[in-house]
């Protein structure tokens, strides 16, 4: 593998890089790779010392410790690369991308295999720690910050600590584009998931109870109501759907902008915090159910609205 493809696969990946003089002079990912290629043959001619003393001046000017027995593929590129460690019996394969503070780190202390084996085409993210003889598959995703202590199947993604995978893993399909902040939360997935069949226990049990034949307390039978309109239904219905990443209401948040009744018919148009939120659909469900409960309402379009969310959107005394 030759400078000219190191420097290729930098403008590649990285829309910042302007110039070939640039990348060759300002970037120390790069410096690191063509340091550690240098190291690791004095490595594999068993000059240790000389080895470990090629590393530690890079480290030293870039920021990146590579232990010169570790082994890297082609066209790795180290974005950045502040703080990335990758340990002396760590495997990298070709097109992986490494972003800053990345951690290939051991877990034993025996001279074996401790570090892990990362395969072809996989991101990792910033401040991401990968522990352990472990391998990450092949066109894996790891999330910024997360940290990694089990084997991860080729095309999954993963997040969090520890690591947990994150949707359905993927074919390895190589993208033009970065993507990396689209991440799923399988955490905040099974909370949706619960609170969706919590919802759904409640209206089974309330249909229940008015089936079933009770008598009616003597308060209910002398005090008055005052018929709410449709729409003040629907708005107080809707403070039972909660959002699961901070367990607060939807109206309380303002995600609801505008609720409209014409007869039978409801559109509620909602704005979320993100267009790309995982619990979309957690939402939408919600919503179409709650308001369906309501006598005389047929038919319920909730629409996601692309413009920003505001804390403040809603006013109407009964929110409060």
């Amino acid at each position: 593998m030759g400078i000219r493809e190191d420097i290729r696969i930098v403008f590649k990946k990285d829309p910042a890089a302007r110039s070939t003089l640039e990348v060759i002079f300002c970037y120390p990912g790069l410096h690191a790779i063509w340091m550690h290629r240098v190291a690791h043959s004095l490595w594999n001619k068993n000059l240790f010392f000389l080895a470990r003393l090629t590393s530690h001046i890079s480290r030293a000017l870039t920021g990146i410790e590579i232990h010169p027995g570790a082994k890297l593929g082609e066209r790795v590129f180290i974005d950045h690369g502040s703080g990335v460690v990758i340990g002396e019996t760590a495997e990298v394969g070709d097109d992986v991308l490494i972003y800053m503070g990345v951690v290939l780190g051991g877990t034993a202390l025996e001279k074996k295999k401790r570090h892990p084996t990362v395969e072809n085409d996989v991101v990792l993210g910033s401040g991401s720690i990968v522990l352990g003889p472990i391998t990450i598959g092949r066109g894996a995703k790891v999330g910024a910050g997360s940290v990694v202590v089990r084997s991860v199947p080729p095309g999954a993604t993963v997040v969090g600590v520890p690591a947990k995978i994150a949707g359905t893993p993927q074919p390895s399909t190589p993208s033009e584009q970065l993507d990396h902040n689209k991440l799923p939360d399988p955490v905040l997935t099974v909370i949706s998931q619960v609170l969706d069949r919590l919802s759904r226990l409640e209206e089974q049990f309330q249909a229940h109870e008015k089936a079933s034949p009770m008598p009616v307390p003597v308060s209910i039978i002398t005090s008055e109501k005052i018929p709410l309109k449709k729409d003040e239904q629907i708005y107080s219905l809707l403070k039972d759907v909660i959002d699961p990443a901070i367990g607060v209401d939807i109206v309380k948040l303002g995600f609801v902008k505008e609720v409209i009744v014409d007869g039978a018919n409801v559109d509620v148009n909602l704005v979320l915090t993100t267009s790309s939120c995982p619990v979309i659909e957690y939402f939408k469900d919600q919503v179409k159910r709650k308001v369906l409960s309501i006598n005389g309402v047929e038919n319920v379009n909730v629409n996601i609205l692309d413009e920003p969310w505001k804390w403040d959107r809603t006013n109407r005394q009964f929110f409060h």
